[in-house]
C-alpha cells in the first residue's frame, strides 16, 4: 500500500479511468450525479490505496460532514446486549437505510449518559442526531448545549421548543389490544412491564380503556434470571389470568417460553400479545400477536424533521405516529 501521502487523486482516475472530479466528489460526498457501482469502485481504490482514513479529515474540515448521529440509550435492562434487542435493532437498520438514502453517513453511540451525546456531536460535526431510549430526560438541557438539530423518538417531556418529537400512539395501541381481549371474551388480564412510566404506562392506561374493565398490572425485574425466578414465584398468580398483555415483544416472548417450560399451553391456557411487531413475533411457535408501528415511516420523518430543522432552526413539533393489532397465533377466544 502506498503511503497516504504519496495518493494522489489523479493516480486513483487514471487506474479507474474515470475523471479527477468523478473521485474528488466520491471523496468530498458528492454522489447524486454519479452511479453507484462507479461510487463502489472508487471508494474500494480509495481504500486499497490508503487514501480512505483522509476522508474523515476531510468531512470534519467541511461546514457539513453529512453525519447524523444515532445515540442509545445502554439501559441496564438490555443487559449490555442493547443493539440485539428486536425494536432498537429495527429502529437502527431502518435509520440506516433512510440516513444512506438522503447521502447522509450514520455513526452509532451507545450510553447511559445523555450529556455525552454533547461531546460525540462536536467531535465528528454532525448535522444532526437521532436519540432512542431515554424518556423522561434532560432534553432541554441538551438542546441549550448543542447547536445541531435533533429528533427524540418517543420522548415523554414538556417540549419548550427546537426539539422534535417522534412517538407511537401508545395508548391507542393498549386500547386496541384491550378491544380485541375483550371482543374474545377475556377479562382477567394482566399487564407486563418493567416500569410504570412513559410508553408503558400509556400502553397499560390504554388497555384497561379498550377492556372496559380494569387489568392488573405486575412490574417485572429488568435483568433475565431475576425476572424468572420472579415468575416462579408468582406463577399461581400468573395461571389466574387468562390474556396478558406484555409491554414489549421481548417481555411477551420471554413469558410465552416461561409458561410453556412450566406446562401452560399458549394460547389455549393463556393469550399473550405483545407491542412493536419485530421480526421476532413471526419466528417463535405460536407467533405473536402484536401491535405494529412502522419502522420505516418513523426513520423516513425523522430524517425529513432533521432536513427541516437544518433550514428552520426554530422548528420544534411533537409528532404522533399511529399504529395496529396484528393478530397472530398466540391468542385466541377464552374457553369456559
Amino acid at each position: 500500500m502506498w503511503a497516504e501521502d504519496k495518493v494522489r487523486i489523479v493516480d486513483i482516475a487514471d487506474e479507474l479511468g474515470v475523471s479527477t472530479a468523478t473521485v474528488s466528489n466520491v471523496i468530498h460526498g458528492k454522489t447524486k450525479k454519479i452511479s453507484d457501482r462507479t461510487v463502489r469502485r472508487v471508494q474500494e481504490k480509495l481504500e486499497e490505496r490508503g487514501y480512505i482514513p483522509n476522508m474523515a479529515a476531510t468531512l470534519l474540515a467541511q461546514n457539513s460532514s453529512r453525519i447524523i448521529g444515532v445515540v442509545i440509550n445502554d439501559h441496564e435492562k438490555y443487559e449490555g446486549r442493547v443493539l440485539t434487542d428486536p425494536f432498537v435493532a429495527l429502529a437502527v437498520n431502518d435509520l440506516a437505510d433512510e440516513i444512506e438514502r438522503n447521502d447522509y453517513f450514520m455513526m452509532v453511540k451507545k450510553t447511559t449518559d445523555l450529556m455525552s451525546a454533547v461531546k460525540f456531536a462536536s467531535m465528528w460535526n454532525m448535522v444532526g442526531m437521532v436519540i432512542l431510549g431515554f424518556c423522561d430526560h434532560e432534553y432541554q438541557e441538551l438542546r441549550g448545549r448543542i447547536h445541531i438539530p435533533f429528533v427524540v423518538y418517543d420522548g415523554y417531556f414538556e417540549n419548550r421548543g427546537r426539539i422534535c418529537n417522534l412517538q407511537l400512539d401508545d395508548w391507542d395501541g393498549g386500547r386496541q389490544v384491550g378491544e380485541y381481549l375483550r371482543d374474545l371474551g377475556h377479562r382477567k388480564v394482566l399487564c407486563v412491564a418493567d416500569n410504570r412510566e412513559c410508553m408503558d404506562r400509556q400502553r397499560y392506561e390504554g388497555l384497561c380503556g379498550g377492556l372496559g374493565v380494569q387489568a392488573d398490572f405486575m412490574m417485572v425485574p429488568m435483568q433475565k434470571r431475576e425476572r424468572d425466578r420472579y415468575y416462579q414465584e408468582h406463577f399461581a398468580q400468573l395461571r389466574g389470568y387468562s390474556a396478558v398483555f406484555a409491554a414489549s415483544d421481548y417481555y411477551a416472548v420471554d413469558l410465552i417460553r416461561f409458561l410453556q417450560s412450566s406446562g401452560v399451553k399458549v394460547p389455549d391456557d393463556i393469550s399473550v400479545v405483545g407491542f412493536d411487531d419485530s421480526a421476532i413475533c413471526e419466528q417463535i411457535v405460536p407467533s405473536l400477536t402484536s401491535v405494529r408501528q412502522d419502522y420505516r415511516a418513523r426513520a423516513r420523518m425523522a430524517v425529513c424533521l432533521l432536513k427541516r430543522m437544518r433550514e428552520q432552526p426554530d422548528y420544534t413539533g411533537d409528532f404522533t405516529i399511529p399504529v395496529r393489532l396484528v393478530e397472530r397465533s398466540s391468542s385466541g377466544r377464552l374457553c369456559l
